[in-house]
């Protein structure tokens, strides 16, 4: 990260590929030990996962950590110390990646994950880019994604019965974003509902950008 703290210079909204922002990032400095560290960060339900998934396919298919591998609907957020000690203290001395990843159906640990040796790490997930992962990262992504989308996302995927926990989740990362002032360290802020037209398997919409 540039470490301009006022956030990403405001640009009018532009079509940027994949693969331009894949280099950008092969050419940015490694700040995670040899390993450059790229972190996909916004709201539940804003499309991180499917940006995260293709911007790997774009770096030749790197690995990405999920942050809800330590999140749950009970700890939101508190669960960095161990984010840590297991994936970014092995990432900065070169050492393997393993960690039990939570099982959010049978709200406990669930199955072991590896994460490949590679030059470029993805962390994809809510505060994925906290300002205590700044020193660590090479790039840091928000997608900037409208609060009704988001939930109108979430009880698609797990249903009008999970509405209240929704509310609930959302309230929290109010709160969380707003002490951490996340957005504003982004590199990158990306459109996460965009209405311009483009390929949305080579291109995003990119609202802001200090890269």
């Amino acid at each position: 990260m540039g470490g301009v703290t006022a956030g990403a210079s405001k640009r009018a909204p532009r079509l940027m590929a994949y693969r331009d922002l894949a280099a950008l990032i092969r050419r940015s400095p490694p700040r995670c030990g040899q390993v450059r560290l790229v972190a996909v960060d916004g709201s539940g339900g804003a499309g991180k996962s499917l940006f995260a998934s293709r911007l790997a396919l774009s770096l030749g298919g790197v690995p990405v950590v999920h942050t809800d591998d330590f999140a749950s609907w009970e700890n939101p957020h508190d669960w960095w110390e161990r984010f840590e000690e297991t994936v970014l203290g092995p990432l900065a001395r070169g050492d393997l990646v393993r960690y039990q990843a939570y099982d959010w159906a049978a709200h406990r640990s669930g199955d072991w994950q590896e994460i490949p040796t590679s030059d470029i790490v993805i962390a994809e997930g809510v505060s994925s880019s906290r300002q205590a992962a700044v020193d660590l990262l090479t790039v840091a992504i928000w997608i900037d994604t409208p609060r009704d989308e988001r939930m109108a996302r979430g009880i698609a995927r797990d249903g009008e019965s999970m509405r209240l926990a929704w509310e609930q989740w959302m309230a929290e990362e109010d709160v969380h974003f707003a002490r951490d002032r996340t957005r504003e360290r982004a590199d990158v802020i990306v459109d996460g509902a965009p209405s311009v037209p483009h390929d949305p398997d080579e291109e995003f919409v990119a609202l802001a950008q200090r890269l």
